[in-house]
């Protein structure tokens, strides 16, 4: 093997790292800023110009905060847990397209640090690491409300993966491969998430579970007097549990533009213009960042302005409600392609069963929410 290819991997893994560590530490300024300006007050604005130093001076006050190790906890596992939860949080990042190609000094280089034929697959199976370190965090702190604590938050997280699979299905049988670039590529004349709203939707809600962001955050609720399974960490350690889901939040953001949000490509009615990502590869990731920033401004919208969602609430949504919703989605899609495979059925040129699976797959969810609401009267009025 050519020893250059090593050296290009090196590159983009360090830079893919320095992208992801500088947009944690900045995303912390854009909630912090954004926030404020939803609950009209000023927000961080005293370290640097417009408060834009404020990251650097958070970082440094966690480095040299002291770091207190209580007596009796499993301190490998206790000080491996946070590291554990850190890691995937970067390495999901590898195979995510950045954009497409370009020629320097005679050498293609791409815009992603590896091109598997199962993308999809690699995600799924990495994101699940996390998992471990939130348990092994509760476990290991020797405390038995941490104990409690990361065993819930590990169930919440195992629960919502299952949609989270189902919705990883729906971009795959659209896309017709597991592969993320060709995923993109396919989506170069219409956005998986106008073909099928539900599964883009559902893929959003569950993200918001899967890092523990409001209204799933259940270890900063405020009944959670110990904080659930990071009850007994602080200093650095503390900060990298905060660090892995702001990360993830990126990351997320990230996939979810690649599987339904058309990736790094242009809006669809831009592809044959001087604004297409053919004819400048340059524009393919500021594309993709503007969507990365959207998405992240969704999140911290649903923080500001929706309630916690109790526990018991928060599992029966994900099992009764999730669930079988991204089934019923990946089944209408799935059968929408199928019967537009065997009989290409059109009006004024638009496949009829395609332009069907948003408007099924819309009337069911449409369904499930008056179902809910239906069940929530019932409890309100004590008659269950």
């Amino acid at each position: 093997m050519d020893w250059t290819i090593w050296v290009e991997w090196v590159v983009k893994g360090f830079v893919l790292c320095l992208i992801l560590l500088t947009g944690f530490a900045y995303l912390t300024l854009y909630e912090r800023r954004a926030l404020a300006r939803m609950q009209v007050r000023v927000g961080p604005n005293r370290a640097g110009y417009q408060g834009l130093l404020q990251p650097i001076a958070d970082a440094v006050k966690l480095i040299f905060k002291e770091e207190l190790t209580p007596a009796k906890v499993y301190k490998l596992v206790f000080v491996l847990a946070p590291v554990l939860t850190v890691v995937p949080s970067l390495v999901l990042a590898a195979v995510i397209p950045l954009g497409t190609s370009f020629t320097l000094g005679g050498r293609v280089i791409t815009l992603y640090v590896a091109n598997l034929n199962v993308g999809v697959l690699y995600l799924t199976s990495i994101a699940s690491i996390a998992v471990y370190g939130i348990t092994l965090a509760g476990w290991s702190s020797n405390n038995k409300y941490a104990m409690l604590g990361g065993i819930r938050a590990s169930a919440q997280m195992i629960s919502y993966e299952l949609s989270l699979g189902l919705c990883f299905a729906i971009a795959i049988v659209m896309g017709n491969s597991m592969n993320l670039v060709d995923i993109v590529n396919a989506q170069k004349d219409m956005w998986f998430a106008v073909a099928q709203p539900v599964g883009a939707l559902i893929f959003l809600i569950v993200t918001l579970a899967e890092v523990n962001r409001a209204p799933f955050d259940m270890p900063e609720a405020e009944q959670e007097l110990t904080a659930g399974f990071h009850a007994e960490y602080s200093g650095m350690k503390f900060a990298l549990f905060f660090m892995a889901e702001y990360q993830k939040m990126i990351v997320i953001s990230m996939i979810a533009a690649t599987l339904f949000f058309g990736g790094y490509r242009e809006f669809w009615f831009l592809k044959d213009t001087i604004f297409s990502v053919d004819r400048y590869w340059f524009l393919a990731p500021i594309y993709l960042l503007l969507k990365v920033v959207v998405l992240l401004f969704f999140m911290i919208w649903v923080r500001a302005t929706w309630p916690r969602i109790r526990y018991d609430r928060l599992m029966a949504f994900g099992w009764k409600v999730l669930l079988p919703l991204s089934l019923v989605t990946v089944f209408i899609t799935a059968t929408g392609i199928l019967l537009n495979d065997l009989y290409h059925v059109t009006i004024i040129g638009m496949p009829v069963y395609i332009l069907a699976i948003p408007v099924i797959s819309i009337a069911c969810a449409m369904v499930a929410v008056s179902l809910i609401f239906r069940s929530l009267r019932r409890k309100s009025d004590g008659r269950i």
